[in-house]
């Protein structure tokens, strides 16, 4: 248990090491929209949502119990409803909403389409096992509801103000912080470190960040966390039923 507590906190570390790095050179290079106090926010964000997830690295006994990660998943997400009713952020300014920005809808159901089609591929290319009644429960709520409103609403909310300059692209106003949370939500799921050293999985790097894009295109798009919540809860659970 203190072996893998120690892996965390370094896991942990290197995270937000690589984020404040990258963000300081990111904000270098337009210093007057970068604001250093709001980089920090987001990776104290991390840390929160990490140490949450963990259950403080198995500090705090597991009383749901089961197989999969449900008391980790839940203080995450209080977590992240507690952060997000603050001042600071905001409900409505993160994304926790079901109100669709008007004539939004039209234009992001052929992008969910295509979110939804990434993953039916997926599904048919890496078939898995049988899945038990827990794991189709878990699939179905879990990540969606926990994730969605941390990496594509307060941890995005927070990177955004950290950096406020915006590309105009594809009918959405793209700044650093949605790139920097889409690379964090893929580190999230192949970034660690274990047996005395990091380790790094590019495809899961990739199938992980590459769908995180499109899921920060609906949420910009439009302006709710609603549709990122169901597409997600679809793209983990969909291979389940295949």
């Amino acid at each position: 248990m203190k072996g893998g507590r120690v892996n965390g906190l370094i896991g942990l570390g290197g995270t937000t090491t690589i984020l404040l790095a990258l963000g300081t050179m990111v904000g270098c290079t337009d210093r007057q929209r970068f604001s250093l106090r709001w980089l920090l926010i987001a990776a104290l964000l991390v840390a929160v949502n990490d140490a949450l997830l963990t259950r403080a690295y198995g500090s705090l006994p597991d009383l749901i119990g089961g197989e999969w990660n449900w008391q980790g998943k839940l203080l995450a997400l209080v977590a992240t409803l507690a952060i997000a009713a603050l001042p600071a952020f905001g409900f409505r300014r993160v994304g926790l909403t079901i109100v669709q920005e008007p004539g939004s809808l039209k234009p992001a159901l052929p992008v969910a389409a295509l979110y939804c089609a990434f993953f039916i591929v997926m599904a048919f290319a890496f078939p898995g096992g049988r899945s038990s009644g827990e794991e189709v429960a878990f699939q179905l709520t879990m990540p969606g509801l926990e994730e969605e409103p941390f990496y594509r609403g307060i941890l995005l909310f927070a990177l955004d103000r950290a950096f406020i300059g915006r590309k105009r692209f594809l009918g959405v106003d793209w700044g650093w912080g949605a790139v920097l949370s889409c690379f964090l939500f893929g580190m999230a799921h192949a970034f660690g470190f274990s047996h005395g050293s990091f380790s790094f999985d590019p495809m899961m790097m990739a199938l992980t960040a590459i769908p995180s894009f499109i899921a920060v295109w609906v949420r910009l798009r439009t302006g709710s966390l609603l549709l990122p919540v169901l597409l997600h809860n679809f793209g983990n659970s969909f291979s389940l039923f295949a």
